[in-house]
């Protein structure tokens, strides 16, 4: 049996009004900053959790009887996803565990003793997976180069190692709406591929699937939730490495583009579940040499790129997540 939070599931008060929810919490922006237990604090943790409920009732992320490895960094989206997820699990239909992992890779100023106190306060079963990556990366990167590539990599294998030993069958990792956004991007600009960070996935080595419960959730959101919270947040530059820059110019790029019309960037993320492979030009998505043509019907020619017919089509077709 499948998880399956979509909004006709569950109590709506438990999650929210999705047709009200996003433009309330998005009304104060520029304000004061947000309170905890607040209105408008309610109604992006309610935001968040209805995203996250949809996203993994629509790629049916977690199942009756999983064990569920959360990857714990530090950071506000690995604090606002665990956080997410203990309540999906105390109101959701099925059975569910969580075991929450950090890996220390013996960064200089690492502080160790966080993360261990703040889940055994929660009560929440964890690991601390202790590996000196961090050696490893410094003598094979040359100084003032970006280390991220590689250290994502020893991590990758670490963490899928660490989810057999402890026998889960699900890693989850805290990319959200942005990190996807961005990926796909950096494929199309530096790669010539079309392909992102899918919200779940099995991993390369074959033995893990990978989901990602925050999928639809704006980074904005998420950051204004975890500050509301107070989380003990740990930086994600301890190692002293220079920052992705073309990551960063995809984010600036969406930002200016959300300043000038939010609707390209929904639209964006809406169309990465919108694909037409017969209107693209991948020949091993679609055999363009086995065409067949008919001799009645109505002739239309090709509807794809006519305009909508009214501003309510646009609506209809662009997802407001």
């Amino acid at each position: 049996m499948k998880l399956d939070l979509e909004i006709s599931t569950l109590n709506p008060s438990l999650l929210g009004s999705p047709d009200t929810a996003d433009s309330d919490v998005n009304a104060g922006e520029g304000e004061e900053a947000m309170v905890k237990n607040s209105r408008r604090f309610e109604l992006l943790e309610k935001t968040i959790r209805r995203n996250a409920g949809k996203a993994i009732g629509d790629f049916n992320m977690i199942e009756d009887g999983d064990r569920i490895m959360v990857c714990l960094s530090g950071g506000a989206d690995s604090y606002t996803m665990l956080d997410t997820l203990l309540y999906l699990k105390s109101v959701a239909p099925i059975k569910f565990d969580l075991v929450a992992v950090n890996l220390d890779q013996k960064q200089p100023g690492f502080p160790e003793q966080i993360l261990p106190a703040y889940l055994e306060k929660l009560g929440v079963e964890y690991k601390i997976v202790e590996e000196d990556t961090y050696s490893i990366v410094k003598s094979k990167i040359a100084p003032g180069k970006t280390t991220c590539s590689l250290c994502s990599r020893l991590r990758r294998g670490i963490l899928y190692r660490t989810a057999q030993e402890l026998g889960a069958t699900k890693i989850a990792l805290g990319h959200h709406r942005d990190d996807i956004l961005h990926t796909f991007m950096l494929n199309m600009f530096y790669g010539g591929t079309i392909k992102t960070m899918p919200p779940k996935l099995i991993a390369d080595d074959g033995k893990n699937i990978v989901i990602r419960p925050l999928a639809y959730s704006k980074e904005s959101d998420i950051k204004k939730y975890a500050k509301a919270m107070n989380y003990p947040i740990i930086p994600c530059n301890l190692c002293g490495t220079q920052p992705n820059l073309q990551r960063q110019a995809m984010r600036e790029m969406t930002t200016q583009w959300e300043k000038h019309n939010p609707l390209w960037v929904k639209s964006m993320f809406t169309a990465m579940s919108n694909v037409k492979p017969s209107h693209m030009l991948d020949r091993e998505l679609y055999d363009f040499s086995r065409f067949e043509t008919r001799q009645s019907g109505e002739v239309q020619g090709d509807t794809l790129f006519d305009p909508p017919d009214s501003s309510e089509t646009v609506q209809s077709v662009v997802k407001f997540i």
